[in-house]
């Protein structure tokens, strides 16, 4: 009996974070498509720190919801993501205006899937509280600009 064995190409790199902290992670070259009719919704408080997700970002990110709420957002950022990509994203938000953007993420177990995320401030009395963020299935000719954009964005970042 003939068994196929399809090998998983497998890395293990350290992604740097805005902050100046940093992770080390273990990234498979593998897609996850995103489901159809599906819709990820997540809130953060101001710094960005999750503090509630539907089934479908628990789903998609391959965490439970307890491993998910307290931890930073970033959790999800696939090292294929340039770091202007989020500094934009983080600009954009502080001036109280909405953010959309395609993103590579990264699930708990190293592969990968992509979003197409609109991200908004929570303003209460004049003030931020904290933000949410709505993300769809993106198209794949979007994706497939996107992966060269974002490799020249990389290869500038170095």
């Amino acid at each position: 009996m003939s068994t196929d064995v399809i090998e998983r190409t497998e890395k293990t790199t350290t992604i740097n974070y805005f902050d100046g902290s940093s992770k080390q992670v273990t990234i498979l070259d593998e897609e996850i498509p995103y489901p159809d009719g599906k819709l990820i919704v997540s809130r953060t408080d101001k710094q960005g720190i999750i503090t509630h997700c539907n089934q479908s970002f628990v789903d998609m990110s391959g965490y439970t919801e307890e491993e998910i709420i307290g931890q930073p957002h970033s959790i999800l950022r696939h090292p294929d993501m340039p770091r202007a990509a989020f500094k934009d994203l983080w600009d954009t938000l502080k001036r109280s205006e909405k953010w959309h953007g395609y993103v590579k993420n990264l699930r708990k177990d190293g592969s990968y899937y992509w979003v197409y995320a609109i991200a908004i401030p929570n303003i209460r009395k004049g003030e931020i509280m904290g933000y949410t963020s709505v993300r769809r299935k993106p198209s794949r000719t979007q994706i497939n600009e996107c992966i060269e954009l974002y490799a020249n964005m990389m290869q500038e970042e170095q």
